[in-house]
Formats: structure tokens, C-alpha cells, sequence
């Protein structure tokens, strides 16, 4: 729904309010990773929200729809993660100012990973550019409410990251290992200390599981001594089932979500679903009510 502004800004149905009577709010797009679920709780109701690549979406396989093209064309300004998470989103045709938020916050990341999102203090960087964008097509009164929530956002963030902080440290050190099947937790492995294990990446070219990767792989699972292998979705892929048979361990109950928000999640909804997943499932225990402390003061940011 589109949003005017009367003075103030306030919703609108069309059926109630002539369009004649306010200016439609700036129209953004807060297009892939985490940006969009950022971008609405620093901006509220100052700006119109729009997401491009929607919860539980792989953004790197993303091919545009016509409305989604037409949305990034009439968009006042359109964010993106950059480090061509979103290849599709590389090269649009919009009047928009198109911002790389990611490649702003966090420049000359490690190997240009996209996956800023899994450390929390990168993503704090990448809320003030946020808030700075939306500043710039906002004025007033909606200005400085977008710059308050994102100190409130900020906050947040924060405490996450010394959550997180303690929930790994309940982990026996020699289980402190992530097993996956792609490179996308990098940030949150060097973050936290943790191994990480991206089998497919590592030992296969292009993903193609032959006799040599699989012994390859099952030797470097049962060197990495870890309990579970960790999936990005359910059910697993065939080739993830192979191996979790070859290597004799089990791959997790949960995904791990690891290319943006799950869906029906906030973003720390889904890092705190993610961190709980790991910790428990490599013998550690996670504080859950505290994670459910950390996801009501984010849903309350006004």
C-alpha cells in the first residue's frame, strides 16, 4: 500500500481519500539479503517499502517480473546488498539513485562476500547507511524519526551480537565447526570463531559430487569431528543425503538459513533461529528466552 503524507504522514485507502488531496510517499526498494526487514524498521511509515527478493528466496537465482521491473523504474530509491548477491538487480533501469549498501558499509569485505548479514556489526554498518539514504529523500519530522529508529535498531543489534557471543561459548570448543554445503557464514564463522566447513565449495567444481570429492569430503567431515552436517533447506538435496550416509552424521532437523530472512522472520528472528539451530544441535545450549527478549524489542522499534 502506498503512503501520503497529510502534514503527517498516514495511511491510505484509496476508497476513503481522493488522491488529490497528499503526495505519495517516496517509494524504496529494499531489494535483497536482509535490507528489506532493515529498511522497514528504520523507516516505518515515513517511506513506502518494497522487497524485491522475498523471505526464503535464493536472490542469486533471481530472474525480475515485469511488476517487479515496474517497481524499481517509478522507485525513488532503490537499496541493494551489492557483492552481486543479486545478479539480476546488477544492472536495472530505474530514475532511482541505486545504493550498494553492503559495498558501503563494509568495503573490501574478504572475498567479496555477500553474506554481510550473519555478524551482526556489519549489519549495524550497513543500517546507517540505510537511515542515511532515507534521509535524503525524506525531510522533517520524517528525517529525524528515521534516524532515532536507527539508533534503536543499533541497540538491538548490539545485544545480539554479545548474545551470540555467549550462546557459541556454550558450544565444547572441538564442536565449534559449521558444515555446509556452500561458503555463506563466513562472516558469522569469523566472527565468532567458528569453523567453517563449505563442503561443496570446497570440494567439488561446480557442485558435481564425484567419487573422489565424496571421499575427499567424508574424510574432512570425520576430521572436523563435528556431530551434524547443517542443510539450507529441508528436505535436503540428494547430494547432502549421500554424504551425511557416506560420512555416518546426520544432517540437522533445522536449516539454516543462510541468503536472507526466513519466512514469516525478522532478520534477528532468523539469527537468532540460526544460532539456536547450531549451537543445540552441536551439543550446546541455547538461551532462547533471551533470543525471544532480542526479537520483541526488534518487532517493537517505533
Amino acid at each position: 500500500m502506498r503512503l501520503v503524507r497529510l502534514g503527517a504522514l498516514v495511511p491510505v485507502v484509496a476508497a476513503t481519500l481522493a488522491p488529490t488531496t497528499g503526495v505519495a510517499a517516496p517509494l524504496v526498494i529494499g531489494a535483497d539479503g536482509i535490507l528489506c526487514n532493515l529498511t522497514e524498521t528504520i523507516a516505518a511509515d515515513q517511506v513506502d517499502v518494497e522487497c524485491i527478493v522475498k523471505p526464503g528466496s535464493d536472490p542469486h537465482s533471481l530472474r525480475l517480473r515485469p511488476s517487479e521491473r515496474q517497481q524499481l523504474a517509478e522507485a525513488d530509491l532503490v537499496l541493494i546488498n551489492g557483492y552481486s548477491l543479486t545478479p539480476a538487480l546488477d544492472d536495472i533501469n530505474t530514475k532511482a539513485t541505486v545504493i550498494r549498501v553492503g559495498e558501503i558499509a563494509v568495503p573490501n569485505h574478504p572475498g567479496n562476500d555477500p553474506h554481510l548479514w550473519h555478524d551482526p556489526q556489519q549489519v549495524i554498518a550497513m543500517g546507517g547507511v540505510v537511515s542515511s539514504k532515507l534521509q535524503g529523500v525524506t525531510e522533517g519530522s520524517a528525517s529525524s524519526a528515521i534516524s532515532k529508529r536507527q539508533k534503536k535498531v543499533s541497540a538491538v543489534l548490539k545485544d545480539l551480537d554479545g548474545w551470540i557471543k555467549a550462546q557459541i561459548q556454550t558450544v565444547p570448543a572441538a564442536q565449534r565447526v559449521l558444515v555446509t554445503s556452500h561458503k555463506s557464514f563466513a562472516p558469522m564463522a569469523r566472527r565468532y570463531g567458528i569453523k567453517e566447513l563449505p563442503l561443496l565449495d570446497e570440494f567439488t567444481t561446480g557442485g558435481t559430487l564425484r567419487p573422489s570429492s565424496l571421499r575427499s569430503i567424508t574424510a574432512a567431515i570425520k576430521a572436523s569431528g563435528t556431530k551434524t552436517i547443517f542443510a539450507d533447506s529441508l528436505p535436503p538435496s540428494k547430494t547432502m543425503r549421500r554424504i551425511s550416509r557416506n560420512a555416518g552424521v546426520p544432517i540437522a532437523s533445522k536449516p539454516l538459513f543462510s541468503e536472507g530472512t526466513a519466512p514469516g522472520r525478522s532478520l534477528v528472528q532468523t539469527a537468532t533461529d540460526n544460532v539456536c539451530n547450531f549451537v543445540d544441535a552441536q551439543g550446546g545450549r541455547c538461551d532462547t528466552k533471551a533470543a525471544e527478549q532480542l526479537q520483541a524489542r526488534w518487532a517493537a522499534i517505533s
